[in-house]
């Protein structure tokens, strides 16, 4: 029975790397960085090409070589946490569905870790990009703008763990205006990538289904009578 769920959550979980960096590639590949947003699905998604050095939604944790380390060795630390939190409820028979929300949850973390740890020997660095830039890192680069001279920029840091991780899809749509607190804002800004939704997706599936995954044992009453 082991071995069947961790096949079949290893399925899951090799087919959303698959996929998510087979986007990440293709769009580091093919797309040009701050383009104009491309709508896809309709108008209430569109793709925008973005690299961000942070964790998951573009959320930073600051442009340092500290900083960075540090965001990549807590993403192995807690890649690892899962791995072994998996093999102990798959052992204790846990529900499969619990088991592939956490397939899905550890599937993005490792899918936004590999971009920080490979990316930067796959592609080429390019200096003028701005997602490359970070002012008061003390590392510099020669940046040939089109038609201006050379300048020099300091650039982030580069090397193993020290990627960015590559984001690209954006809701396009605003609340309505009769909603409190939000109303006329965007429905969800951040630009995030296949790994930050398969996150999501697991987080959310073990929010919604707590009761099921962690069910309360039943209290059985025991009467004792005694006779004299």
């Amino acid at each position: 029975m082991f071995r069947k769920k961790l096949f079949i959550v290893g399925a899951v979980v090799a087919l959303i790397l698959f996929l998510d960096q087979a986007m990440k590639i293709y769009m580091k590949s093919s797309m040009v960085a701050a383009i104009e947003p491309i709508n896809i699905f309709g108008s209430w998604l569109r793709l925008q090409y973005i690299e961000n050095p942070g964790m998951a939604f573009g959320t930073t944790f600051g442009s340092g070589i500290i900083a960075k380390l540090s965001l990549s060795i807590f993403r192995i630390i807690a890649i690892g946490g899962i791995a072994w939190y998996w093999v102990k409820q798959a052992k204790a028979n846990a529900r499969i569905e619990f088991l592939i929300a956490i397939g899905f949850i550890f599937a993005g973390a490792l899918g936004n870790l590999i971009d920080s740890m490979f990316y930067d020997f796959i592609f080429p660095f390019d200096p003028c990009s701005s997602y490359n830039q970070f002012p008061g890192s003390g590392v510099k680069a020669i940046c040939n703008y089109f038609g201006t001279n050379p300048v020099e920029v300091e650039v982030r840091y580069q090397g193993f763990l020290l990627g960015n991780v590559v984001d690209m899809f954006q809701f396009n749509g605003n609340w309505p205006n009769w909603v409190p607190f939000v109303g006329g804002n965007e429905l969800f800004p951040a630009i995030w990538n296949l790994a930050d939704g398969s996150i999501t997706i697991g987080v959310i599936m073990v929010l919604l289904r707590q009761r099921t995954y962690f069910p309360k044992e039943k209290k059985v009453e025991v009467s004792v009578s005694s006779e004299e």
